[in-house]
């Protein structure tokens, strides 16, 4: 039975102003630029100013903006409010331009060049062999990855050939192709279908009679898992050998490649982007001074040409032609207004958010010693500037800052705190840094273990588990004690 009630419900729900206006903050410079030009094609209210009314590209932390929201869009609406020649420039433009204009280049280089595709191909067609053989080699070809493996089974490539090409062969047939085709090509090693293979395939490309490159191949060929392993004194038993003999060997594998098809680009293009620092900090006179790099954000304006045209159809306001014509350039106006102080609200946050981040870093920014970095989480920074850690997630998503001492990634002075036996908090960076130091001091021929890096850092004051060395060493991507062996 259908029934009739009241029920009182609290919600809150986001204007689509500020989810856009969200989207604009966790932007980093080059999307936030190609953002910019797609509301530039998209409103023709919205306009680049002239060069000359052009400010300073560094916003500065003292500038300060206006965040005044924008009208809502009515169907009966005053024209004039658009017409005063007095308007707030705020409202009608955002300047973000600085006096670095050829400092940073936020151009893409494209470049283009032979893939390893290309190039096997070419080889191929030069090999005297059949054309249904041709076929299938390039085919295993067109199956190779961007290292040059091939790692798909034999067998689902005679299905594919049957199912796709039309050629109907055998797996031994395949494999011969591969072995007595494919894997002579240059560059040595491709084709392999492991590690080991990619290796051995180079390695046998060199000249036998050298005593170490020979014991470097029998190696590859009979103990690879012990060379993998790093139990090189396995390795010396087996050979009857001394140290210095499996040296020389280990030093003939150390220039063989692992991905012989690295020197090739991907395809057809490979796109190098240039990281472009969101934020620029500069030291002067011991004074850390923040800046916001917006070359990517030209000054805009709303349209003048917009306004006169909003101003002529308005003087009809009896057609209904010219009213829906003066309905849509409203929306545009106001779409344009809004925009542009948008920008301006974000332009305030980031800088807000940067300026917090260096008077808690200041240490950091004038040494440039990672140790100095202070324990910082998200929240840190939200209690200082008043925003929603949500938005101060945003804003150090996927930003740089160019700095005195390189450019760094906004997240990397972020980390936790643990308490040394001092009573200090010490940030979990400053921990890793001591520990990668140690372990680059390390006798390589007897690597610490973990345990012993457990009572070395207590020795410095830092009590901590042996698991938790064990996260930081594998987040330093640095290896256990038995694989970090050299002889």
């Amino acid at each position: 039975m259908l029934k009739q009630h009241l029920q009182l419900k609290l919600g809150q729900k986001l204007a689509p102003q500020q989810i856009q206006l969200m989207k604009l903050i966790q932007l980093h410079t080059l999307e936030f630029e190609e953002e910019l030009e797609r509301e530039l094609e998209e409103n023709p209210a919205l306009e680049i100013a002239k060069e000359d009314s052009k400010e300073d590209e560094y916003a500065s932390v003292e500038d300060s903006y206006e965040t005044e929201g924008t009208e809502s869009i009515e169907t009966d609406f005053d024209v004039d409010q658009y017409l005063y020649d007095d308007e707030p420039s705020y409202k009608t433009a955002s300047s973000n331009y600085s006096s670095d204009d050829e400092e940073f280049d936020n151009e893409s280089l494209l470049t283009e060049g032979q893939s390893l595709y290309d190039y096997l191909l070419e080889q191929i067609h030069l090999v005297n062999i059949s054309e249904e053989d041709e076929k299938i080699a390039e085919y295993i070809i067109g199956n190779l990855d961007t290292d040059g493996y091939l790692r798909r089974e034999i067998k689902s490539l005679v299905d594919d050939l049957a199912f796709s090409q039309g050629i109907y062969t055998t797996k031994e047939n395949v494999e011969d192709i591969l072995e007595n085709y494919v894997q002579k090509l240059d560059p040595p090693g491709v084709g392999a279908r492991g590690l080991q293979e990619c290796l051995l395939l180079q390695i046998e490309k060199k000249v036998s009679s050298d005593k170490a490159v020979s014991l470097a191949a029998n190696i590859l060929r009979h103990q690879f898992d012990a060379l993998t392993n790093k139990h090189y004194n396995k390795i010396i038993q087996k050979y009857d050998i001394e140290e210095e003999d499996l040296r020389d060997a280990l030093d003939e594998i150390s220039k063989l490649s692992p991905k012989v098809g690295g020197n090739f680009d991907t395809q057809t293009i490979t796109i190098n982007q240039e990281i472009i620092p969101d934020f620029v900090i500069q030291v002067k006179d011991g004074q850390v001074i923040p800046m916001l790099n917006s070359k990517n954000a030209p000054t805009l304006r709303v349209s003048e040409e917009y306004k006169d045209i909003l101003s002529t159809y308005s003087h009809d306001k009896n057609s209904s032609e010219h009213k829906q014509a003066a309905l849509f350039i409203k929306q545009k106006l106001d779409a344009a207004k809004w925009y542009i102080d948008a920008i301006n609200q974000r332009q305030n946050t980031l800088l807000q958010t940067i300026t917090a981040i260096v008077k808690f870093q200041k240490d950091y920014f004038l040494t440039g010693d990672e140790k100095s970095l202070r324990p910082m989480i998200l929240k840190d920074v939200a209690d200082i500037t008043g925003f929603d850690i949500s938005t101060i997630s945003r804003v150090v998503k996927s930003k740089y800052a160019d700095t005195p001492n390189g450019i760094i990634y906004l997240k990397d002075l972020f980390s936790d705190s643990l308490t040394n036996d001092d009573g200090e908090e010490v940030s979990t960076k400053e921990i890793k840094t001591h520990l990668q130091e140690v372990i680059s001091k390390e006798n390589k021929r007897k690597p610490l273990t973990d345990d012993a890096l457990v009572v070395i850092l207590k020795e410095q004051g830092y009590n901590i588990a042996r698991r938790t060395i064990a996260k930081y060493r594998e987040q330093l991507n640095i290896p256990v004690a038995r694989l970090r062996k050299e002889l």
